[in-house]
């Protein structure tokens, strides 16, 4: 039966100076717990980072006022009606520019609106804007929360 060698493990550098112990472990890469201080401070950066951006999301998604034109009404040459439904938080007040524009879509009348807080999360509004021409559309532009 052949035999098979004996091989037992052992360090041939334990027996290195700590000057040639250094030399191997900068030509080889080896580093001793230098990599692990930066992989937990890389670690904390980013979840401070991910914290910080998820937190502006939901800052900015709480003031955020969705506007939704349902209908435009010419009453005559020189004025329209528009109507228009604003999504925003409870309890805030709310500004809305509207305007009315012709038919190359220039504005030929236009108004700017606040309305006071309320309590209920969606609210309709109906505005007439007097116009210098006549109009052929109407629509609220955009909303903020003053």
């Amino acid at each position: 039966m052949p035999s098979t060698p004996d091989v037992t493990a052992h360090d041939d550098t334990a027996t290195l100076s700590p000057e040639v112990r250094a030399e191997l472990d900068d030509r080889y890469g080896r580093t001793r717990g230098r990599r692990r201080g930066l992989w937990i401070a890389v670690g904390v950066v980013a979840v401070a980072l991910i914290g910080y951006f998820g937190w502006m999301t939901v800052a900015q998604s709480m003031d955020s006022v969705d506007v939704d034109n349902t209908a435009f009404h010419s009453v005559d040459a020189h004025s329209v009606t528009i109507e228009f439904q604003v999504t925003l938080r409870r309890g805030a007040a709310v500004t809305c520019a509207i305007e009315a524009q012709d038919i190359d879509h220039g504005v030929v009348g236009w108004r700017i609106i606040e309305y006071p807080a309320s309590d209920a999360h969606s609210r309709s509004f109906t505005e007439t804007i007097p116009t210098v021409a006549e109009a052929t559309t109407g629509l609220a532009t955009s909303c903020w929360i003053p």
